[in-house]
């Protein structure tokens, strides 16, 4: 008896979204928003935690670049595992690590346990975003990847706002442990759900010969489709050689592309990290207090939340290197005028939501770019080393910054320095399509 057979690639990009796909973006939405208020939640506490324990800001910064550490493992590591395990396995134990450690980091009594427990925070939250992105990107057509992608990822830039506007009200009256309990709160309380509703991916089981009738029952669950359970399943993709995944991404087929999304994530983090983490500071040194500088950086990842949608939209219209590139130059242009911007006017205002549109809109971009560049058999390491990677950017752009306020630097000084990396990231991702043309189209 002839099997019937189906790609799983083809079926889901030839149908419109189903309710479960829905749902499956609004859960991947939700975690990294939690992911998003947990990464940055220190950059609001440095104020607090520098006068109530009379540190230096040198020594904050150490300790503020223990959760990019534990992000750049986190990430490394659970690609491959990713690759191996299984998406959803890896997404709970990342979002189960970062909600008990963050919960933890409130109880520290000194710098050192605070920055171990954020170290430990930090790996997963570093496993739980290339978990997501992987997953999702696997349930979504190809026609409208980059846009739900994106709106995915606005997610982790309106987390980064919430516990903005979160600080501004409850650091005076409760202090910064509360916002440490909340943090580390929000994502247990919600894992059961995650337990139950998350599917694992079918492109996955395809590809590490699940049975078919697991395949089946999770593809007319989350996708619909009339199929039986001994069809013979496969993914039209480019065949990838045994070994390690991290081997090919290194191979001749996609050494050009992996090197120019390494480069390129790299300093875009280290701009984002060093503006997301010490502009509450800068801005509270220029004479405003607290709540207003608190305030003031939400509205950067505000921005970013419009900018990836932007950035998305255009992505599935356009050459998506073209259009991250541009983000970038546009980021680099509207940090510089930030920088000339009296910090007391409008103006000033709204270069930070502009610089938060471009910078952030295009960093979205790249998460949503990324996994279109390797097959299944590879894609969550992809994904997870350009973040991992990435992540090293963030650690040089937190311990960056506390060492130039350290050497006296001003905040002109200090913002104007990072359209450097800006521009090199938007050169770099433009020279992504010499990459493209090497390696196969893994879609």
């Amino acid at each position: 008896m002839e099997h019937q057979a189906l790609d799983v690639r083809a079926h889901i990009n030839g149908r419109s979204m189903s309710g479960y796909q829905w749902l499956l973006l609004g859960l991947c939405f939700l975690i990294v928003a939690t992911d998003g208020m947990d990464v940055a939640i220190m950059g609001f506490l440095a104020p607090d935690i520098i006068a109530e324990w009379g540190i230096s800001r040198t020594a904050f910064g150490l300790a503020m670049s223990a959760t990019p550490v534990g992000l750049a493992i986190g990430a490394l590591f659970v690609g491959p595992m990713s690759d191996r395990w299984g998406r959803k396995r890896m997404l709970l134990g990342a979002v189960a690590l970062f909600g008990v450690f963050n919960l933890l980091s409130a109880a520290a009594g000194n710098i050192f346990v605070l920055g171990l427990l954020r170290f430990l925070t930090g790996l997963g939250l570093g496993a739980a975003m290339p978990c997501c992105t992987t997953l999702l990107s696997e349930y979504v057509p190809e026609r409208s990847r980059s846009t739900l992608l994106a709106v995915m990822f606005t997610g982790f830039n309106l987390g980064s706002a919430l516990i903005g506007f979160a600080a501004a009200a409850l650091l005076p009256s409760y202090g910064w442990r509360t916002l440490l309990l909340m943090g580390g709160a929000i994502p247990l309380v919600c894992l059961p759900i995650y337990l139950w509703l998350l599917p694992e991916s079918a492109r996955f089981m395809v590809v590490r010969k699940f049975p078919g009738a697991k395949i089946a029952q999770t593809l007319r669950r989350v996708c619909g489709g009339d199929f039986s359970d001994d069809t013979r399943f496969h993914v039209s993709e480019p065949p990838v050689a045994t070994g390690h995944p991290v081997g090919t991404l290194v191979s001749p087929a996609y050494k050009s592309m992996t090197l120019s999304l390494w480069t390129t994530y790299f300093m875009g983090l280290l701009v984002i990290y060093l503006l997301g983490g010490w502009l509450p500071t800068l801005i509270r040194d220029a004479g405003l207090p607290i709540e207003r500088a608190a305030s003031l950086t939400a509205l950067f990842q505000l921005g970013g939340t419009v900018g990836a949608l932007v950035v998305g939209f255009y992505m599935d219209r356009w050459r998506a290197n073209r259009v991250i590139g541009l983000a970038y130059g546009g980021g680099a242009v509207f940090i510089l005028l930030l920088a000339m911007s009296d910090i007391h006017t409008a103006t000033f205002t709204a270069m930070v939501m502009l610089a938060g549109f471009c910078m952030n809109g295009a960093q979205t971009g790249m998460t949503a770019f990324a996994p279109a560049c390797y097959p299944t058999a590879v894609r969550a390491t992809g994904v997870s080393w350009m973040l991992g990677i990435g992540r090293f950017g963030s650690i040089l752009g937190s311990f960056l910054g506390g060492v130039l306020l350290s050497m006296g630097w001003g905040f002109s000084a200090v913002i104007a320095i990072l359209g450097i990396p800006a521009a090199i990231a938007a050169l770099a991702i433009v020279l992504v399509k010499a990459g493209a043309r090497a390696a196969p189209k893994a879609a």
